[in-house]
């Protein structure tokens, strides 16, 4: 098993050009996701905004960022970011969600999305918030 845990960084419509200004600072190449391209338009005005991006260079730099939509609440200092864990398998994302989920707050339970075999969202008892999901050909 393999797992790899990335900085999730949140915006409010900032997200592509974060994505772009990290990677002409550190190199390597941006995937972007649009609430349009994934079918998940909640309002026009934010369809083409990020619901999954991502720079990943030969470097090592990896961040994901995506753009809150604005139904959900989005403080810039209070939830600017996310802790994004991704595995190779639905059992080792389980496994890690049922440990983390102790004394927690889910955001949304443990299960398939249209992106992953397997996505969550929870808060631990510390604050944090976590991002879990398997890898599949469309996030990877």
């Amino acid at each position: 098993m393999s797992v790899k845990s990335v900085a999730h960084l949140n915006f409010r419509g900032d997200a592509r050009a974060a994505l772009e200004f990290y990677q002409s600072v550190f190199g390597g190449d941006v995937a972007v996701v649009t609430y349009k391209d994934a079918g998940n338009v909640q309002d026009p005005a934010e369809a083409d905004q990020v619901m999954w991006g991502q720079v990943a260079a030969g470097n090592g730099f990896h961040v994901m960022a995506y753009d809150v939509p604005s139904q959900l609440p989005w403080d810039r200092g209070e939830n600017s970011f996310f802790l994004s864990v991704r595995g190779e398998s639905t059992e080792e994302i389980t496994e890690y969600w049922q440990k983390l989920s102790a004394g927690a707050t889910v955001v949304q339970p443990l299960g398939p999305a249209q992106w992953a075999p397997l996505y969550g969202m929870l808060k631990d008892r510390f604050g944090v918030v976590w991002v879990l999901d398997v890898v599949s050909p469309y996030n990877g």
